[in-house]
C-alpha cells in the first residue's frame, strides 16, 4: 500500500496557456491556478487562493509566498507580479501591480491596478492602495486610501523577512510533510506541536 500522499494542485489550461509550477514551490491543493500563471522556486502558495491568468500574467518570484483566501488578477495585457522575497498576507487581492522584493502586503489589503509596492516595504493590514500608487521602498503605508506614514526602521525589515523565511521553510516543510489524513476522534496524551519556528507578531518584537 502506497504511502498517502496531498491531491495535485487544482489548475487549469485556458487557450492552451498551462500554469507552470517550479518543483521547489509548495500549492495547496485547494488553491486555483488558471492559465498563463507561473509559481517560481520556493514559492508557498496557501489554501484557497486564486490565481486567474486568465486574462493577463500572474508571475511569483523565487521564495515568494501567497496566503490563504488571496486573489491575483489583472486585465488583459498586464501582468501582477510578486518578486523575490515578497509575501502576501491572508486574503489580500493583488489586481495588476507589481510587489517588489521582499515587500509585504499585510492581511485584508486590497492594491489596485498599476500600483507599485516598494522594495522591502509594508503594507499595513486592511489597507486599499489605489490604482497607480507608489509605495517607496522601505516605508509603511497604511489607510484608507493608504498613505505614506514612516520610512521603517532596520528590525521591521528584519522582521518582515524573518517571517518570509518562515514561509519558505513552510513551502520545505509541506513538499516533505503534509499529507491527507482523517481527524483524531480524541486528543492524544502528550500531543506534540508543528516545527513552526521563531517568527513573532510585530508588537511582541516590538515589546509592545
Amino acid at each position: 500500500m502506497s504511502a498517502p500522499t496531498l491531491p495535485r494542485p487544482t489548475v487549469y489550461a485556458i487557450d492552451g496557456v498551462i500554469p507552470v509550477i517550479d518543483p521547489t514551490a509548495f500549492v495547496h491543493p485547494s488553491a486555483v491556478l488558471i492559465g498563463d500563471v507561473v509559481v517560481g522556486p520556493g514559492c508557498y502558495v496557501g489554501p484557497c487562493a486564486s490565481l486567474r491568468g486568465d486574462f493577463g500574467r500572474i508571475v511569483l518570484q523565487r521564495g515568494s509566498n501567497v496566503q490563504d483566501n488571496c486573489t491575483i488578477h489583472a486585465f488583459p495585457g498586464h501582468d501582477a507580479i510578486v518578486e523575490e522575497d515578497g509575501h502576501v498576507g491572508h486574503g489580500a487581492v493583488l489586481h495588476g501591480c507589481i510587489v517588489r522584493r521582499n515587500a509585504l502586503v499585510g492581511m485584508n489589503v486590497v492594491v489596485m491596478d498599476g500600483a507599485e509596492i516598494g522594495e522591502e516595504s509594508i503594507v499595513a493590514a486592511m489597507a486599499f492602495v489605489k490604482a497607480g500608487f507608489v509605495v517607496p521602498p522601505r516605508t509603511l503605508v497604511a489607510g484608507l486610501p493608504a498613505k505614506v506614514m514612516r520610512e521603517l526602521r532596520p528590525d521591521e525589515v528584519a522582521w518582515k523577512s524573518e517571517g518570509t523565511e518562515e514561509y519558505q521553510r513552510l513551502a520545505r516543510r509541506a513538499l516533505a510533510t503534509m499529507v491527507a489524513c482523517a481527524p483524531l476522534e480524541a486528543e492524544e496524551p502528550g500531543r506534540g506541536r508543528v516545527d513552526a519556528g521563531t517568527s513573532q507578531p510585530l508588537h511582541k518584537v516590538k515589546g509592545g
